[in-house]
């Protein structure tokens, strides 16, 4: 686009301070009557350009001329390159690289902070997050395959906002089989594509978007830990959830969606962890237990 490229070619000039009309023609991809047409527009814009003649020559913003590009203070252009350094890690094509090359000049942009959005699977993980956009964009509908805790279910969508939240990647859309908005998380999810058919996006209810419907808790559950289950606790729930009982060991109420990932939590504590309510639980624990000591038994 000629704005694009007019933006381009004053910020060129900010850094470099001079340069020729056939850099700019190919830098920009444009004939040099186009660059030179192009000159004249941001002259007529009140930006003073300087062409000289001959061997030295070139094109220059005038001396003395102050261009004011602060449209965002410092601090803010830094957290904007952070922003787009962040969503680097899982795009296949740099952001962070164009704004650098923009105003890098102007305003070093040295990295004080990293996030990585990505995991181990980060080249799964751009492809469906790239192909999502695309299908939001395009306002198509996608299927895939998708894994629940009890089995698994072909599902059609209508995506509306590709979201980052509690540590994990998901889809958040329109599901026509259940007349609702859904939440999908992208590592449950597998052969995702996009289809032919075409929809209208539909209003998202304000209380939605918060999103806590989805992790709502459903179950309390009281426990003793052993001391040395302690690093486990604050990596999950933080350094108060909490407390040492006389016996030393650690006691803690967590609230958890389902029994069965309750289950897998404390059983990977093995013999750590005393569960001590409700007691519904705590059979269903023992039962669990006695399961498995039946598999071993057996062998």
């Amino acid at each position: 686009m000629k704005l694009d490229r007019l933006i381009g070619i004053i910020t060129t000039l900010q850094q470099k301070g001079k340069v020729t009309a056939p850099y700019l023609a190919e830098k920009f991809e444009v004939s040099k009557r186009t660059i030179n047409r192009d000159i004249e527009t941001i002259c007529l814009a009140g930006i003073p350009i300087v062409t000289e003649q001959g061997a030295g020559g070139g094109i220059s913003i005038m001396k003395g001329f102050s261009l004011d590009t602060t449209v965002f203070t410092e601090e803010e252009l830094r957290s904007v390159f952070v922003g787009l350094k962040t969503l680097d890690s899982v795009s296949k094509d740099s952001k962070s690289a164009l704004l650098t090359e923009k105003i890098g000049g102007v305003i070093p942009l040295e990295e004080n902070m990293l996030i990585d959005l990505s995991s181990f699977y980060k080249d799964s993980l751009s492809e469906k997050i790239e192909l999502l956009k695309k299908a939001i964009d395009s306002r198509k509908r996608v299927t895939f395959k998708y894994y629940y805790e009890k089995g698994e279910e072909t599902k059609l969508i209508e995506p509306a906002l590709v979201v980052f939240k509690w540590s994990n990647w998901y889809i958040f859309g329109f599901c026509p089989e259940r007349d609702a908005f859904r939440m999908y998380k992208l590592t449950r999810l597998w052969e995702l594509s996009v289809t032919d058919e075409t929809f209208e996006p539909r209003m998202i209810p304000e209380e939605t978007l918060c999103f806590n419907g989805a992790t709502e808790d459903k179950m309390s559950v009281a426990a003793l830990y052993e001391s040395s289950e302690k690093f486990r606790l604050v990596d999950e729930y933080g350094p108060y959830s909490f407390r040492v009982a006389e016996d030393s060991r650690l006691y803690s109420e967590l609230g958890f969606r389902s029994e069965e990932s309750a289950l897998r939590w404390f059983l990977s504590f093995g013999s750590k962890v005393e569960i001590l309510s409700p007691e519904p639980f705590r059979q269903s624990f023992n039962n669990e237990l006695r399961r498995t000591l039946k598999i071993y038994e057996n062998t």
